[in-house]
């Protein structure tokens, strides 16, 4: 007879736990697509050409780059300009980086600092140099479109 009660209430807990499932996904993910806004956005959106490069192509090349100025980005609320020269020896490529300001809340970057640059199949990861940690990702445009929020229907 302890035996009923017992799957009584294990019937019952396994009927909440059903019941909740869909509102943990949904905000887990809620969290995903946050997280995920606040830290990529598209390359023809976040990389431009500076005023002193002679390319005005949004092809960057992978190494490290040094921050030469960090402004409020124009026209785009809540996103910081960082424009960036490379490091290399003779190197003369600049361009400017378009980031949210949430990706760079957790730890700001200064004038003089180096970022590393990365290209992926995806597109660029610009990460700090010492840690290797990335703070933000410049999606090529094709796969910043198949990561934006859609809503479900059944």
């Amino acid at each position: 007879m302890t035996l009923r009660p017992l799957a009584r209430h294990l019937g019952l807990a396994l009927f909440v736990a059903a019941c909740a499932a869909p509102a943990l996904a949904d905000s887990i993910a809620s969290s995903a697509s946050s997280a995920a806004s606040a830290s990529s956005g598209s390359v023809s959106d976040s990389i431009g050409a500076s005023s002193n490069s002679s390319s005005g192509n949004k092809r960057v090349a992978a190494g490290d780059y040094q921050v030469i100025q960090i402004a409020q980005a124009p026209a785009k609320a809540d996103t910081t300009r960082i424009s960036l020269r490379a490091a290399a020896a003779g190197a003369t490529q600049e361009f400017f980086l378009d980031v949210p300001n949430r990706a760079l809340a957790a730890r700001p970057l200064q004038t003089g600092a180096i970022v590393q640059v990365r290209e992926q199949a995806y597109g660029y990861e610009f990460a700090h140099t010492d840690t290797r940690q990335p703070f933000f990702l410049a999606l090529q445009d094709d796969w910043y479109r198949e990561l934006q929020s859609r809503r479900v229907t059944l």
